[in-house]
């Protein structure tokens, strides 16, 4: 027959155990066995006074955005709602029934006050990366890097052409975004070549970079950097930086140095895609850290519609020399000068040239220079770590590498796809590498949640007492 209810919410005392209520395996469950927050009151004790009011507790902050960042949550405003009304969220943030929620409000003061000053969110990174290595996840053997665009926090009809004036003093402009993107020009004129501005400025964001790389219509947009350790996928390291490829590669060689200089991590080799397989980058990665460049190597000297390229000269070491499928040399020098050059250009490169009277006769001239009166080769001074690139790309531990890439880019689909971060909620620089902390943070929790962790085996609910 149909049932009926029976009871009601009337009642004025309830039995109720919290830990009793959540499943066995949840996910928050495995997350909070490997989320170790017990150096963190100390890590913040000189960012908070010995008098007043009691604060919000930041490990219940840090618990609160971490559940916002495992499961994509994006608005801290919905966030607090999700906790409170959440018996899971609940039990993995500490909180009782009647326990209050902070105000959303709390996290924004915050986040642009001590956290950030104190460095606390690549703290806690820092520290989940330190128990993936403990749990046997991080091998260190061989990393990973790539950028990944992600949309900035600003309307594309928001901005400006980058070489009109702007007024930065007015009223309306005198955001923290905009602060902290004039103080990060003051920063780099000490000193640093100026720096092509670009296309378009926004004026809500303008640390951001008008783009347009993915295809498209373009868009203000930052670049999103992943470290990753080739085992099982573990970030190791994650940075922020405008979405220009020259940005995207220096801050490369920044988070291999850091993951060096703070864990001991110092790989065999690096894997990554062609933008990073510059002569400058090969060599740094070849003759500064001894890491084998699993990398195509950036080049444009190969012959196209038929014409002879750089392959198809042979050089000569001894004789500093090329020689050309016709048998005729190109020399760096033609003659002697008084005042000894070094034939550096500012490209870093050698210009090796052929005879223009070898050229006039020579049967081949129609397949090697048909449009200039001889032939010329420009060879990077760190050609020999490209040539070492080239051979290693020829051996099965260089596919290997190519197939273990693709779990960078697994990363980066997780946290756009599943973590819902395809577009950022803050502005500014530094608030875009805060949030990419946290992603990247919750992301190494679930992983080793999901690879290490083991539930009991029931039907995933623990019956009350």
């Amino acid at each position: 027959m149909m049932g009926r209810q029976t009871g009601g919410q009337d009642r004025l005392f309830y039995a109720f155990d919290l830990d009793a209520i959540v499943p066995t395996n949840h996910l928050l469950r495995g997350i909070d066995k490997f989320l170790d927050l017990s150096a963190l009151r100390q890590h913040l004790s000189s960012f908070y006074s010995y008098t007043g009011r009691p604060s919000v507790d930041p490990e219940l902050m840090m618990r609160i955005l971490i559940v916002g960042y495992a499961f994509g949550i994006r608005s801290e405003r919905r966030l607090c709602e999700e906790v409170r009304l959440n018996l899971a969220y609940r039990w993995f943030c500490r909180l009782g029934l009647e326990d209050p929620v902070p105000d959303h409000s709390t996290f924004s003061v915050n986040r642009h006050g001590r956290f950030r000053d104190s460095g606390l969110f690549r703290h806690v990174f820092e520290s989940v990366l330190a128990r993936c290595m403990k749990e046997g996840l991080v091998s260190g053997e061989g990393f990973a890097v790539d950028a990944s665009i992600i949309k900035a926090d600003a309307n594309r009809q928001r901005g400006v052409p980058g070489t009109q004036e702007i007024d930065w003093n007015d009223p309306a402009l005198t955001t923290r975004p905009v602060r902290e993107y004039l103080a990060a020009l003051d920063e780099a004129a000490d000193g640093a070549s100026p720096r092509k501005p670009s296309k378009r400025i926004s004026l809500t964001d303008p640390q951001s970079q008008w783009t347009a790389a993915p295809g498209g219509p373009a868009f203000y947009a930052y670049s999103a950097n992943y470290l990753i350790d080739l085992n099982v996928g573990v970030i190791v390291d994650t940075e922020t930086t405008t979405a220009l490829r020259t940005d995207e590669v220096a801050v490369s060689k920044m988070m291999i140095e850091r993951v060096a200089d703070r864990f001991g991590l110092r790989p065999k080799r690096l894997a990554a895609d062609t933008a990073y397989g510059t002569a400058a980058t090969l060599a740094w990665l070849v003759e500064d850290k001894q890491i084998a460049p699993h990398i195509p190597v950036w080049d444009k000297s190969e012959g196209k519609d038929g014409l002879f390229g750089r392959s198809d000269f042979t050089w000569q070491a001894a004789t500093d020399r090329y020689l050309c499928p016709g048998g005729t040399s190109l020399q760096r020098y033609r003659r002697t000068f008084k005042k000894k050059r070094t034939g550096i250009t500012k490209d870093n490169t050698i210009i090796y040239r052929a005879s223009k009277y070898d050229c006039m006769i020579c049967p081949l001239k129609p397949q090697c220079c048909p449009r200039t009166p001889s032939r010329k080769i420009a060879r990077s001074i760190h050609e020999e770590a490209r040539d070492h690139a080239r051979a290693l790309a020829k051996t099965p531990a260089y596919e290997q590498s190519r197939n273990d890439r693709k779990k960078v880019e697994m990363s980066f689909a997780h946290l756009k796809r599943i973590l819902k971060l395809d577009r950022l909620r803050l502005r500014g620089m530094s608030s875009a590498n805060d949030e990419l902390l946290l992603a990247a943070t919750a992301q190494n929790l679930r992983k080793m949640a999901k690879l290490i962790w083991r539930p009991p085996k029931n039907d995933g609910i623990i019956a009350p007492a």
